[in-house]
């Protein structure tokens, strides 16, 4: 009787450790972060993209602010948290980066244009090339780091750099053309994240996703 009693207690110990994971499994978050991410991604760019090919007047460069600021800023930052809770940590840092990138550049022409930060005014523009080069530095590291995935993510990472290269070429030489190339780029790699939204649109609504690409990097 003992030995059955000892196999019947195993036995029962072993059934609610299954059904504990599989409640755990059950409640785990599940979701897209990239249907909130990209589109808010996409409606900076544009805003930005506009400023850039001259839009609006470069008197008026605060004009994407309200864009940049409460949508896309926000917004990627609450998919980055999305991602981040559910143990997706290279979609957390792409979002996380990128959230950062728009916030710092709202801060940026914020402070240059109210002079918050003690800024010489024969400083300005090295001070945009300071910005500049420095996220020119951390996006082309994670357009290095995304080559395992599919190549449009990786292409959309390599648009962001050539058009932040070519904005600071365009800040420093005081050239309005560079300044519109670089905005041309800028529509690019925002089409390329409505391309992606549509396959993380055709997924989360039952379809199948979009052909992305080999990656450049495999294994």
């Amino acid at each position: 009787m003992t030995t059955i009693d000892a196999g019947t207690e195993t036995s029962q110990r072993t059934s609610a450790h299954h059904a504990a994971e599989a409640e755990a499994v059950a409640a785990a978050p599940v979701g897209d972060p990239s249907m909130i991410g990209l589109p808010c991604f996409i409606a900076g760019s544009v805003a930005l993209g506009l400023a850039l090919v001259g839009y609006v007047s470069a008197a008026s460069v605060g004009a994407p602010l309200a864009i940049i600021v409460a949508a896309t800023g926000l917004g990627l930052l609450i998919a980055a948290i999305w991602a981040a809770t559910l143990g997706q940590s290279a979609v957390a840092s792409v979002f996380g980066v990128f959230a950062g990138f728009w916030l710092s550049y709202a801060l940026l022409v914020l402070g240059l244009t109210h002079s918050w930060f003690g800024v010489a005014t024969a400083d300005v523009v090295h001070a945009q090339g300071l910005f500049l080069i420095s996220w020119i530095v951390v996006i082309g590291m994670l357009t290095l780091a995304t080559m395992r995935l599919p190549m449009a993510y990786t292409l959309l990472l390599a648009l962001v750099e050539v058009a932040l290269i070519l904005v600071l070429i365009g800040t420093l030489q005081g050239s309005a053309s560079v300044l519109k190339i670089a905005g041309i780029v800028v529509f690019l790699f925002a089409a390329v994240g409505v391309y992606l939204f549509f396959s993380s649109a055709s997924q989360a609504t039952g379809g199948d996703a979009l052909p992305l690409g080999p990656p450049v990097i495999h294994g």
